[in-house]
């Protein structure tokens, strides 16, 4: 079954009388499909899959009657018809996606000026002003999810806590159309019994590191001396994942962030049918976008591709990180997904473009771990080469077969 199906609800039903829980993480739920579901009121209660029919595409979303058959989004929509026999295939509207997004963040502006995008679909909100006006996080998330669910139509969950962590923790568990508040006194006993593979930056590598040390939850790593955690996935990793396991987290939620992209694109000679080719041009694209990021000290929350056919017809497909990065090699796995999601007949490709979007420079704040960190150290060594040397000195061995193009461009 999916580990985002909702069995593994748990909410807070009656009013918590707490003032500590001040940071709220709100989530639109099964976003994608629900909003596909505002235009097929008919077909709510039954499992729906977001995507392209074809059986070599990816799944976009699912919702969660879908999801109790074990349907995740970025899965082979065969795989996913295989768990799902009697699911139903919607086509993917991403203008609509945005129009809803617009909708929810406006609601949320109702709430609390201090409100902190996180995508397109959820959002940090600080209410520690709002509670004079609002009363206590119990009864501004119960206020918020109502004015989500008016200006939309569609259903939110809200985790309020102390901290950032906590709080999207927690409005995991609360999933679907829950809330949970978790007050400061109770984060140890909220986060204590979960599973390990709930701390941010845990992935399957990391969690089975760290299963061969006998830790099953995030109390279990809490408690190991951090020598031993140190020698087993490093000092970086041993620190960030111990700090959250103690459940400190010292971001604060930021508003504000002006909207801005980098991109590059480019043009080929003639149309490209290899799926190898296209996938080297988007490594390349991506690294020039990475560069940039990084000489201007700024990381992207969201990967954007862009393709253009051999017809003229365009199309554009994007995805938000869970941590926004200036790595060439993370937007260029990212914006190769996305690809394979989008062509999945191998359509011949005249046009690829790789952006990078909802750029922030508050690289302190943006998490307590780096999984890109060993790309990130090998991206910024080549740019210090590079430097020295001149442009294009160093390449990424993937590079050394080149794309062939006919133009190359960038955009801000």
């Amino acid at each position: 079954m999916s580990k985002q199906d909702g069995r593994n609800r748990l909410v807070s039903d009656a009013p918590v009388d707490d003032l500590t829980a001040t940071i709220l993480h709100v989530d639109l739920d099964a976003f994608y499909a629900s909003v596909e579901l505002l235009e097929r009121p008919e077909l709510v209660g039954k499992p729906v899959i977001v995507g392209h029919a074809s059986a070599r595409s990816v799944v976009t979303a699912a919702n969660y009657e879908a999801r109790r058959f074990g349907v995740n989004s970025a899965m082979s929509m065969a795989l996913a018809r295989q768990r799902c026999p009697r699911a139903i295939v919607l086509e993917p509207h991403f203008e609509r996606y945005q129009h809803y997004s617009s909708l929810f963040m406006a609601a949320l502006g109702e709430i609390s000026p201090l409100v902190e995008p996180l995508g397109i679909d959820e959002a940090f909100v600080d209410i520690a002003g709002a509670r004079r006006l609002f009363g206590t996080p119990w009864q501004i998330a119960t206020r918020l999810r109502a004015a989500v669910f008016e200006a939309t139509g569609l259903n939110a969950s809200v985790g309020a806590a102390a901290t950032k962590y906590v709080a999207k923790l927690a409005s995991g568990r609360a999933k679907p159309d829950g809330q949970l508040i978790v007050p400061a006194a109770e984060t140890l006993d909220f986060l204590h019994p979960q599973p390990i593979s709930a701390l941010w930056g845990v992935g399957a590598k990391t969690e089975e590191q760290l299963a061969r040390l006998g830790l099953r939850t995030i109390g279990d790593l809490a408690e190991l001396p951090l020598d031993t955690l140190r020698h087993s996935i490093g000092e970086v990793s041993a620190t960030r994942l111990r700090e959250l396991a103690w459940g400190r987290d010292p971001r604060v939620v930021a508003p504000g962030r002006e909207e801005k992209s980098v991109g590059h694109e480019t043009t080929f000679e003639t149309d490209v049918l290899d799926r190898d080719a296209i996938h080297r041009t988007l490594l390349q694209l991506a690294d020039s976008v990475g560069i940039r990021l990084r000489r201007a000290g700024v990381r992207a929350r969201t990967v954007s591709l862009k393709l253009r056919f051999s017809d003229f017809t365009t199309l554009t497909r994007s995805r938000t990180l869970a941590d926004a990065t200036d790595v060439g090699r993370r937007l260029s796995e990212e914006a190769r997904a996305l690809y394979d999601g989008a062509n999945p007949e191998q359509r011949p490709v005249r046009l690829v473009g790789v952006r990078a979007e909802q750029l922030t420079g508050d690289v302190a704040r943006l998490s307590l771990w780096d999984d890109d960190e060993a790309w990130r150290e090998a991206e910024t060594t080549m740019d210090e080469l590079n430097a020295r040397f001149g442009d294009g000195s160093v390449r990424s061995a993937a590079l050394l077969r080149g794309a062939r193009t006919r133009r190359f461009g960038h955009g801000d």
